[in-house]
């Protein structure tokens, strides 16, 4: 771009990502043609970069430059002189990198449209992941400190897609816990592949949750999709549902990959990822997608509830994540990482479809890396959070033995504190590590060793023996068994102070409560979350049905909901009182859905006209109304 670089395109394209209500753009210094060697800056092309500055400001945008690309597209770009050298641990090739960094700072901070600095783009993928994430936090921080040295006042953060071991159980070196205390914000990247429309719409959403428990703002900083891998009205509403569900999960930016279509069929990368030409918000004509129209429509409504002033509403509901996802115990499998995240998952969409809102709270405490000697200590991340009324723990394998005090404590508290059996998904140590797990959930478990108790059943049948939580005695609900030769399986147990108040189809335990004092210990024998998450196609399914019986047992206060698992409710409050509900679906075809309300409220369209009966979604529609 910066080689055959024509302002009048330039001109063309902001004009029309302007006029669809878009504010700023991610920009890449290709690192190749601004730094060609060693020791020199190449002047002509940050001539360029300093006219695309002015015609963002011309137009009324923003932009955020980015320094070490590096990667991009399928491919990476090195300069020359790099010759090999490492990213991270060469100092010589570090202090370059800072160089860069504080002249590209020098030249451009003092320029309206720089809205803030990212170093890399994903740079797990250009210099490599690794598990010395001590050496990637000492080259974070030199060029953050390089930036700020150089006058950088905006924003900063790494660009690295918050990929790492605390959001998707696989350490590449670039570990929240360091990068927090470094940056302004976080900046998930995220191009999910699965099997299930609906986790497909939440993975979004689920990295942004996880990243915001580090305690700095999220912005969804890359996403989108390709017109091969699409067809544009399905692209339309992935970017509807990654929209809404991110926003509802915290993230208070977004930046769609990418802007226009590429017609540069003989160049590299396009000529071998022939599918990267087409993940623009606009052909390469010019011609806006239905992806861009949902941009502008989510802008409008922005716009239309005061977005500068909203926040999340208060929840009653948290998931524990457990500290199996983000730290590696010695002589623990490393596959156990990637079995939590599934199982997390499937949890978190369904709260979500059960209207609970949840909240997410990291079983273990992270220590602050390196606090700044002139700054007070930070207080620790991490640690059950003691204000919900429910908890989940999905389709649990371990738990840290501390934790079982903590759940005993919630429960005395007056919480309610769910959590479903898992044995693992692999041989090593294959069963539960729950400490004291018979005295913890009032039974007597009947395992044997090293054996599991295989679930042969093809559907799962939880049959309930009393009223619980709107469901009446005799109510069944039923999953899809799955899972691998070690996870499909139950947990034997006879009940020793607890009360069972549900049974398989073989009048087996399933489901039972261990009263403690004001709330409950409730433990389900079959790992439900784990079978859904090894299903295609699954959601909702009955977790839906159970977690909403489970919150109206604990008391949880839902401002809104709705009676179809396949619409979500959420609310937001402004600084001025003022409530919004949003009503997400996940139906191919319209519904008409009618709300419960808690006591007193009531619903109106924003601009005021009352709401009552049945509210109408569209097929994969979304609605937005005054609460």
């Amino acid at each position: 771009m910066w080689r055959s670089y024509e302002s009048s395109i330039i001109d063309e394209e902001l004009q029309t990502l302007a006029d669809h209500g878009l504010t700023m753009t991610r920009s890449f210094f290709y690192w190749p043609d601004f730094m060609p060697a060693p020791d020199r800056i190449d002047e002509a092309m940050t001539a360029r970069f300093a006219d695309f500055l002015d015609r963002h400001q011309a137009h009324g945008l923003t932009t955020i430059p980015t320094f070490i690309v590096g990667h991009m597209s399928g491919e990476n770009w090195d300069p020359a002189w790099r010759a090999g050298r490492d990213l991270y641990s060469d100092v010589y090739m570090v202090g370059r990198q800072a160089w860069f960094a504080a002249e590209m700072t020098r030249r451009f901070t003092r320029h309206p449209a720089v809205a803030g600095w990212l170093v890399s783009n994903e740079m797990p993928l250009y210099g490599g992941a690794t598990t010395d994430h001590h050496t990637v936090e000492a080259w974070a921080r030199l060029i953050r400190d390089a930036v700020r040295a150089a006058g950088g006042h905006q924003p900063f953060s790494l660009g690295d897609g918050a990929w790492g071991i605390e959001v998707r159980g696989h350490d590449n070196g670039f570990r929240l816990t360091d990068i927090a205390p470094l940056v302004d914000f976080l900046g998930p990247h995220v191009y999910p592949v699965g099997d299930d429309p609906v986790r497909q719409k939440y993975a979004a959403a689920l990295d942004c949750e996880l990243a915001g428990t580090f305690g700095k703002p999220v912005i969804m900083e890359e996403f989108g999709v390709s017109s091969d891998f699409a067809s544009e009205d399905n692209a339309a509403r992935y970017y509807r549902h990654v929209l809404w569900n991110t926003l509802l999960a915290g993230a208070t930016g977004w930046i769609g990959w990418n802007n226009t279509d590429f017609a540069l069929t003989a160049q590299d990368p396009y000529r071998h990822h022939s599918f990267e030409l087409n993940f623009g918000l606009t052909d390469a004509t010019g011609r806006p997608k239905k992806t861009l129209a949902e941009m502008r429509a989510f802008r409008q409504a922005l716009d239309a509830i005061g977005f500068a002033g909203l926040r999340r509403e208060d929840t009653d509901t948290a998931i524990i994540v457990s500290s199996y996802l983000d730290t590696q115990y010695p002589f623990s499998s490393p596959d156990s990482h990637q079995a939590v995240a599934r199982s997390l998952t499937q949890g978190y969409i369904s709260a979500r479809l059960a209207d609970l809102a949840p909240a997410l709270t990291r079983e273990t405490v992270h220590p602050i890396a390196h606090p700044r000697e002139d700054s007070p200590a930070p207080a620790p991340r991490g640690g059950i959070d003691p204000t919900a009324r429910l908890y989940l723990a999905p389709s649990v394998k371990q738990i840290l033995a501390t934790t079982a005090d903590a759940i005993e404590d919630l429960a005395r508290a007056g919480a309610t504190v769910y959590a479903s059996y898992s044995p693992g998904e692999v041989d090593w140590h294959r069963g539960p590590s729950y400490g004291r797990m018979n005295s913890l959930f009032g039974v007597t478990h009947q395992l044997d060793v090293g054996m599991n108790d295989v679930i042969d059943d093809v559907l799962v049948e939880l049959t309930f023996s009393r009223d619980f939580g709107g469901l009446t005695s005799g109510a069944t609900l039923r999953w899809r068994a799955a899972g691998s030769a070690h996870s499909r399986a139950y947990l034997p147990v006879i009940a020793d102070g607890a009360e069972v108040i549900a049974t398989d189809s073989h009048g087996r335990p399933a489901l039972l409560r261990r009263p403690l004092e004001a709330g409950a210990i409730i433990l389900c024998t079959y790992p439900l979350e784990h079978m859904a998450a090894r299903t295609p196609r699954v959601n909702p399914d009955a977790t839906v049905t159970l977690y909403s019986a489970l919150a109206a047992h604990a008391g949880v206060r839902r401002l809104l909901s709705v009676d179809d698992p396949r619409v979500a409710c959420d609310t937001l409050v402004r600084d001025d009182g003022a409530r919004f509900a949003v009503l997400a679906s996940h139906a191919a075809e319209a519904l008409d859905v009618k709300p419960v309300l808690a006591d007193g409220l009531t619903l109106a369209t924003l601009d005021g006209e009352d709401v009552s009966g049945a509210v109408t979604l569209g097929p994969f529609g979304v609605r937005v109304l005054r609460l």
